[in-house]
């Protein structure tokens, strides 16, 4: 009898073990920092698919999306803050109720528009410097992994799969980071001046040809412009990173991405 009852004892407290295990690793990525794998290329070279970061959730205050499932029980934000300008962010699809992360260049009240490839702010093209080009493995094309375009085509077999990649600034001189170029004359290369509205913000990923996203409404299928209630928080840093399909593939980890800034 005894021992009945301490294996019920016993399996009790590993049940509110877990519980409290489970309250406080929820309580924490609903306040602090919410994990996030990067899934597909659309934000290359910044980020790289297997790309495993933390969301930093305090940067912009908290809404209902800021719990798991969207099922924070308050309307609007609470201790909201704002995004600035080169941002790299994360934020809940609006029609497709999934987690995108992007770069902000547009905010409340500024004009954006897309002329042959630049990026156009309040009327001023950004700058883009030529840099040295992006090198990936060329490999047959699959789910969300590579495009199929390279600028040295055709590609020898084991060569690598080469983009032309730019340092682009802001007009204001600001938020240097790396874009990439896969294609000229790609339909998204050009896009009629847009005034972001009040409480929204336009994104675009940093691997222009191969991103759906403010410059595609949401009813083709894209983005549109984000209401502020969607971000979820901000990516600071990559913690690890693996171009493997599975972790136990150490071969595959990119210790050189290991703890490395978001910029």
């Amino acid at each position: 009898m005894a021992s009945s009852v301490k294996k019920n004892d016993g399996i009790w407290e590993t049940v509110k073990t877990v519980f409290w295990a489970l309250l406080i690793a929820g309580v924490f990525r609903t306040l602090f920092f919410q994990p996030f794998w990067i899934p597909s290329g659309s934000m290359k070279d910044t980020l790289l698919i297997g790309d495993f970061l933390f969301v930093n959730k305090m940067a912009y205050g908290y809404s209902a999306h800021s719990c798991p499932f969207s099922a924070c029980p308050f309307d609007g934000r609470i201790l909201a803050g704002a995004p600035e300008r080169g941002d790299v962010v994360v934020f809940r699809h609006p029609t497709l109720n999934v987690d995108y992360i992007k770069r902000a260049v547009g905010l409340p009240g500024d004009t954006v528009a897309m002329v042959d490839g630049v990026l156009q702010i309040n009327g001023e093209a950004v700058t883009l410097e030529p840099t040295t080009p992006f090198a990936e493995p060329k490999e047959p094309q699959g789910p969300a992994r590579l495009e199929p375009l390279c600028t040295n085509d055709p590609v020898p077999p084991g060569g690598e799969c080469l983009k032309d990649r730019y340092v682009e600034t802001f007009p204001d001189g600001s938020g240097a980071h790396h874009i990439l170029n896969i294609m000229d004359g790609n339909f998204l290369d050009n896009m009629a001046p847009v005034t972001v509205p009040p409480q929204h913000y336009f994104f675009v990923g940093d691997n222009r040809d191969n991103s759906l996203d403010s410059r595609v409404p949401a009813a083709r299928r894209g983005l549109g412009m984000v209401h502020e209630d969607y971000l979820i928080g901000r990516a600071d840093r990559i913690m690890f990173s693996s171009a493997g399909s599975s972790l136990l593939y150490f071969w595959t980890w990119r210790a050189d991405r290991f703890f490395k800034a978001v910029n």
